[in-house]
């Protein structure tokens, strides 16, 4: 592997090593890199932590305040709790298409409370510009408050919007919980292997290093 910048940092946010201070940051805010390291995409949690609609709430709360291209805000949100039919969203929900063998997510580690992302307008550019900025703005707000989840593409929209009547189509699902998994970012060159894996209960993420990334 290249340049181990992520996985540093990663010890450094997760396992207490020591970091340098940043100049003009304050003493117990969060940081962004902070932030960022910990949403990682979790398809394992803690059953036995309960999310609330009051907490799905919370976090669909920060799309009043982001970007939205053109400023059409046509997104829309379904919250699904255990409560209210989490377990039909599971039924309908894919994890770990890289890993097909593992059949995730493993029994008694599965969510059971989601947000389904609806638009009002037919998907395009646009819509996938505000999706994207609205699914990483509400999961970063998710990790905030000590939970975690996972972006799902791979879902049956028909099923879904017969199950909750949705008036909208949906593009996106959002899985959140406690996370019950650990996962490591590894620094790669652009020419490597992007797929993610596991490897003795550690679930690898591979991010091509910044060196790579700027032209």
């Amino acid at each position: 592997m290249a340049d181990n910048y992520l996985e540093k940092r990663y010890d450094e946010v997760f396992n207490g090593a020591s970091a340098p201070k940043k100049r003009g940051a304050k003493k117990g805010n969060i940081s962004l890199d902070s932030l960022l390291l910990k949403n990682r995409s979790y398809r394992g949690y803690d059953e036995s932590y309960v999310v609330s609609e009051s907490e799905l709430r919370e976090m669909v709360k920060v799309v009043t305040k982001v970007p939205s291209a053109k400023n059409q805000q046509v997104l829309r949100f379904k919250l699904v709790t255990r409560d209210t039919g989490g377990d039909i969203v599971l039924k309908h929900t894919r994890y770990g298409g890289a890993l097909p063998e593992l059949n995730l997510p493993f029994e008694g580690t599965a969510p059971y409370a989601f947000i389904i992302i609806c638009s009002t307008v037919p998907e395009g550019k646009w819509v996938d510009i505000d999706l994207g900025i609205a699914a990483q703005s509400i999961l970063l707000k998710c990790v905030e408050m000590g939970l975690n989840g996972i972006c799902i593409g791979a879902f049956n929209k028909q099923e879904l919007i017969s199950a909750f009547d949705l008036k909208y189509d949906p593009v996106m699902v959002l899985a959140i919980g406690k996370g019950a998994e650990k996962i490591q970012l590894l620094s790669i060159r652009e020419d490597e292997g992007h797929s993610y894996f596991r490897d003795k209960g550690i679930h690898y993420v591979p991010k091509v290093q910044l060196d790579d990334l700027i032209l």
